[in-house]
């Protein structure tokens, strides 16, 4: 099974589950200001530290985190190698740390958020700047379309990958990225062309 990097909702009855969506994608937009505002290795790991707590708290399994993790698995180790060459353990140790500690914040809000609640937040926020020609409704349903693409595209990566494991040319970038290209252009032409058929976008 494919897993969402951006997670899934889960039910409960945590003071998170219960906080309406707005308030949460404050805290996490003040949360992400902190990771930046704090310096050093040993603030890192304590955000990191603070996110796996709130994961225990809303009880997100820790498989369904640790597999929403690995697409980041290359990116990880390669922002750390090019961290470790350049400034040092301590450097990689403190982005790192914060990027992982975000992700896993990410995953806490997707996981005890409606996908309706947070469009419906999206869209409130959103509503004062009606004046300067920005349109709530479009951008929260292009919102929802990325959340959507998302979990499509893995998996699209995932078939390419299996097509080309099959006929001996998992090592060909070509056979990767070409496919996988030509097939996610595909699918987004394709709900370009539904939306069209529905008339949201003509004007």
């Amino acid at each position: 099974m494919i897993t969402s990097p951006l997670g899934a909702y889960r039910p409960g009855h945590t003071l998170l589950h219960r906080l309406p969506a707005g308030p949460k994608i404050g805290l996490l937009a003040a949360y992400g200001i902190a990771t930046v505002v704090a310096r050093g290795p040993w603030s890192a790991v304590g955000f990191l530290a603070f996110s796996l707590l709130l994961v225990a708290w809303v009880r997100l399994p820790l498989r369904r985190v640790l597999r929403s993790l690995r697409p980041l698995l290359l990116v990880i180790v390669l922002v750390t190698a090019f961290q470790v060459w350049q400034r040092g353990w301590p450097t990689a140790i403190h982005v790192i740390g914060d990027l992982l500690a975000l992700v896993i914040a990410a995953l806490v809000f997707t996981g005890t958020t409606r996908i309706d609640a947070m469009l419906d937040a999206i869209s409130r926020g959103l509503g004062p700047f009606r004046r300067f020609g920005v349109n709530p409704e479009k951008v929260a349903l292009a919102f929802s379309l990325m959340i959507r693409a998302i979990p499509g595209i893995l998996e699209i990566a995932h078939e390419t990958r299996a097509a080309a494991k099959a006929r001996g040319l998992e090592r060909n970038p070509r056979a990767l990225l070409v496919p996988m290209a030509i097939r996610t252009v595909a699918q987004a032409y394709e709900t370009g062309a539904a939306l069209h058929a529905r008339g949201i976008g003509d004007d």
